[in-house]
């Protein structure tokens, strides 16, 4: 058995992990976030050594997990600064190459790297994932099948990673394609009860497939730990609005879930594949499975099941096009700068 957590926060508690790229301040090429001032709990390191990770503790709200995350990267900031380096928010780091970059000196991620061999290597790209409380294990699923069939509209609003290595990919977001590289990623299997999920789990970790469940990758996951449902659909926003209106959104999602029939993987994988190409132009099969809808619609659609507070705040989004728009205009120095800036 996996212990678990759930109905221990408050309900609809939500905590906020987001991931940024460390760089010398002149050259704007990686470089490792100094490991002494990590803490391991609300700074930590990730698989590459110059991504750091920031952590709120558990909020009773988004505001209030905005706030923790802005002095999070204040202090981030500080300490990066003290060692010549800058941060930067983003889906991928524009000119990185990724299989170039140091990976972070820790047992469990050598033995990843090892078994995932360049799949592994090439996971240099960052995203944002939105922890929310629910009452319990088997709520939780039935959360979890619930918001499945609009995470690839969250997707297609969050895109913000058109680069990789220099070049324009021809992808909103290359970081969902590269996400898919990793075994275990995507959608989770159809599980008929939380029970059958820990199952799955356990049974991973019996094989010497993963050290942890969190070793899973899903765009959508239960956290036992935490006693939460964890989305990791959006990519990293730049600037910290940015994450406030994603995590947001996918808070209200959560919040307004129902228990209902398991979702159509088949409908899902081809809209996930949609929204990273196409981003905020995608056109998706609609949840029901009838028809194909343009974003706004589908965003229209979704306020009325969550509320327009939830929805306006990313209707305008367009991240990816931003970083096209300079990219194209003033050459990849000038956005990198211009992304350290908005971080």
């Amino acid at each position: 058995m996996i212990p678990h957590a759930f109905g221990q926060s408050e309900p609809w508690s939500v905590g906020i992990e987001e991931e940024l790229f460390v760089l010398e301040a002149g050259s704007l090429s990686p470089a490792p976030f100094p490991p002494a001032e990590l803490d391991g709990v609300r700074l930590k390191h990730e698989l590459f050594a110059s991504v750091v990770e920031l952590n709120t503790a558990v909020c009773g709200s988004v505001a209030d997990a905005t706030r923790e995350l802005a002095g999070l990267r204040t202090v981030a900031k500080e300490l990066a600064a003290d060692a010549g380096l800058v941060l930067a928010a983003g889906g991928t780091w524009p000119t990185a190459f990724p299989e170039e970059q140091a990976i972070t000196e820790d047992e469990g991620f050598r033995r990843f790297v090892e078994y995932a061999g360049p799949s592994a290597r090439r996971q240099y790209c960052s995203g944002l994932h939105v922890h929310v409380g629910v009452a319990s294990p088997e709520a939780c699923m039935g959360a979890l099948e619930a918001v499945l069939p609009w995470l690839p509209l969250v997707l297609a609003v969050s895109v913000n990673s058109p680069y990789v290595a220099g070049r324009e990919t021809g992808l909103a977001s290359a970081r969902a394609e590269i996400l898919s590289l990793l075994p275990r990623s995507g959608a989770p299997p159809v599980f008929d009860s939380y029970a059958g999920w820990e199952a799955f789990a356990e049974r991973l970790l019996a094989l010497g497939l993963a050290d942890e469940y969190t070793r899973i990758w899903w765009d959508v996951r239960p956290h036992p730990r935490f006693g939460t449902l964890e989305v990791r659909m959006p990519d990293q926003p730049t600037r910290l609005e940015n994450t406030a209106a994603l995590a947001g959104l996918v808070h209200a999602l959560v919040r307004s879930s129902e228990a209902g029939p398991a979702a159509d993987r088949g409908a899902y994988a081809e809209n996930r594949w949609a929204a990273f190409r196409f981003g905020r132009e995608a056109r998706l099969i609609h949840p029901d499975g009838t028809r194909l809808v343009a974003v706004p619609e589908l965003l229209d659609e979704l306020a009325g099941r969550v509320g327009a507070a939830a929805v306006d705040p990313v209707r305008e989004l367009d991240q990816a096009g931003e970083q096209l728009q300079v990219g194209r205009a003033e050459g990849l120095e000038s956005l990198c700068r211009q992304l350290v800036a908005l971080t």
